[in-house]
């Protein structure tokens, strides 16, 4: 029943998020294949939030064949910026009457679910020998603002594994 549970959260929140790239076409992106972080990441999250995407992005990198070194190829440097809105869910309520040709009715939305934190995530993959950024990734998307640590982790699953499937770009 929990995996059900997930797999729910997973799906909910994986569908909202969107992501566009930008990126150097003049890279050649199968050159890397060492990473780590900015030693100065400044993402406007908390340290746990931080840990939490260091932690998905190793293991998604590492799965693609990435190696974490202390002479990397790539930096990663990521931030975030954040707004908390109410959510978008909303009850109907109603009432109406008519006769003949006349009719007359007033209606409402009661908003429902609490508020939610709409979040854009930058990453950047910085080339280290040349300091230059040389791919980019925004994906947008929200969570609830009362969100369990594992709601968050999900929801950085989700859209780092978003995020990733646009790397290396198709150059075009």
């Amino acid at each position: 029943m929990k995996y059900l549970s997930l797999f729910f959260v997973l799906l909910l929140i994986s569908c909202g998020t969107t992501v566009g790239i930008d990126y150097d076409k003049n890279t050649d992106f199968s050159q890397y294949n060492s990473y780590n972080y900015f030693p100065t990441i400044d993402s406007g999250l908390n340290d746990l939030e931080d840990k939490r995407i260091i932690r998905v992005m190793d293991s998604l990198l590492q799965q693609r064949g990435f190696v974490q070194s202390e002479t990397p190829q790539l930096l990663i440097n990521f931030f975030a910026k954040e707004q908390v809105s109410n959510s978008r869910n909303t009850v109907g309520i109603g009432i109406g009457g008519g006769g003949g040709n006349v009719g007359v009715g007033v209606s409402g939305g009661i908003p429902i679910g609490g508020r939610e934190i709409n979040q854009v995530l930058t990453v950047d993959f910085i080339d280290a020998t040349d300091d230059k950024l040389v791919w980019q990734a925004e994906a947008d998307g929200s969570f609830k603002e009362r969100a369990t640590p594992q709601q968050k982790e999900a929801y950085y699953v989700s859209v780092l594994q978003k995020i990733l499937k646009k790397y290396p770009p198709e150059n075009k």
